[in-house]
């Protein structure tokens, strides 16, 4: 009786400690629809009253909200292990997370940035500060990620980039870029603007704890080693990791370990 019990306790605890995946629609005033996100919750968070901080993932070009709980189904075990909320919102299919002085209805730097902080901070316990707030994403998602914590220092702490498309430029006619903010020959201010490796150079030294990561082998390093030497260049403190991979989930899976460390480390130290 005593081993039956001493199983049913500890089956309780495991069910006890696992992470909760919910969806949720949130209303975008900007774009005047609702969109869903997915917010996941650490075990404890239904156990204890705590308050937690954020990471925001974002999702690549051709993706989705779902897309990192669906491919990487370990990040709801990595959030009950460092006792984080992760929270994917939508950045459509090739939003490349502007506001879009073309496309009134792809206004997803206002939609993340804004509305999104706004309501995961009115409807879960959160630290709601940017010292416990990182911002991290795959390609699309990683230069969204540095797009919106640089044009939005006040709601964002911690930057993290995976295969990040941090150079729009050289890209003139790829993922549909041009629809959201033009061509670039007629448009090359708006391309040289919304380009991180530009929009660096305003990036106060030590406002931010950054994480760059990125494989020798993706068609994105080569802009990501100019942003890293950049920054050298400029005395802006950050994590650069680079490794044999391509730009694929097999890659991703195993970067998303490292950043939220990384981003678990940041918050302890606030």
């Amino acid at each position: 009786m005593k081993s039956v019990l001493s199983l049913y306790f500890l089956f309780s605890v495991v069910l006890a400690s696992a992470a909760s995946v919910d969806t949720v629609s949130i209303y975008s005033n900007a774009m005047h629809r609702k969109i869903k996100c997915v917010v996941i919750t650490p075990g404890t968070y239904k156990i204890k009253k705590n308050r937690y901080p954020v990471v925001y993932l974002l999702h690549g070009h051709s993706d989705y909200y779902r897309g990192w709980v669906t491919k990487v189904p370990d990040i709801k075990k990595y959030a009950d292990q460092l006792q984080l909320i992760i929270f994917n919102p939508d950045g459509g299919f090739n939003s490349w997370y502007y506001d879009s002085p073309l496309d009134s209805n792809s206004q997803y730097e206002t939609h993340v940035s804004k509305e999104v902080v706004c309501y995961i901070d009115q409807h879960y316990r959160t630290i709601a500060n940017r010292k416990h707030r990182a911002i991290t994403g795959l390609s699309m998602g990683g230069h969204g990620a540095f797009y919106l914590a640089l044009k939005h220092p006040e709601t964002f702490g911690a930057i993290g980039s995976m295969s990040g498309g941090v150079d729009i430029r050289p890209f003139p006619d790829n993922w549909q870029i041009k629809e959201k903010i033009g061509d670039i020959k007629t448009h090359a201010d708006e391309w040289n603007k919304r380009s991180i490796v530009n929009m660096i150079d305003a990036c106060p030294k030590d406002s931010f704890s950054i994480i760059i990561d990125c494989g020798i082998n993706d068609f994105f390093f080569p802009v990501n080693q100019q942003l890293h030497e950049k920054m050298l260049q400029l005395k802006i403190e950050h994590d650069f990791i680079q490794r044999p991979g391509e730009h694929n989930w097999d890659y991703w899976a195993n970067a998303i370990r490292y950043q939220l460390l990384f981003f678990r480390i940041y918050f302890d130290k606030r």
